[in-house]
C-alpha cells in the first residue's frame, strides 16, 4: 500500500473529471507528433539529441515511480552551468545533447 503525504485536496476522481479532456487532448497530439515522425518521406532524425530526449521522457511518464516530473524536466533540461560562449541560435532546443550524455 502506498502511503504519499497529501500533496493534492482534489481526489483521483475529482482530478480525472477535471482535466481528463485536456490531458486526453495532449496525449492525442503527441501521438499525431509520432505518427508524422514514422510517416516522413526521410529518416534522418532517429539519433536527434531531441528526439532521443523526447523518447526517454516519454517512458519516464509511462513509469509507475513517482517524481515523473521532475525526472523528465531533468531529461528536457540542459544542466551544465557553463555558459556557451556564443549563441548557437536564437531559439532554445528543448533539451540538451549533454544532458543526454548522463542518461547512457
Amino acid at each position: 500500500m502506498v502511503t504519499n503525504a497529501v500533496s493534492c485536496p482534489l481526489t483521483q476522481r475529482q482530478l480525472i473529471d477535471e482535466y481528463f479532456m485536456e490531458h486526453r487532448t495532449k496525449v492525442l497530439d503527441i501521438a499525431a507528433f509520432l505518427d508524422r515522425l514514422e510517416r516522413a518521406a526521410v529518416r534522418d532524425a532517429e539519433d536527434d539529441f531531441r528526439f532521443v530526449a523526447f523518447r526517454a521522457t516519454l517512458r519516464e511518464l509511462t513509469s509507475a515511480t513517482p517524481g515523473r516530473v521532475e525526472r523528465a524536466q531533468m531529461i528536457l533540461s540542459d544542466r551544465t552551468p557553463e555558459p556557451l560562449a556564443e549563441l548557437d541560435r536564437k531559439a532554445a532546443y528543448g533539451a540538451s545533447i549533454r544532458t543526454l550524455d548522463s542518461l547512457e
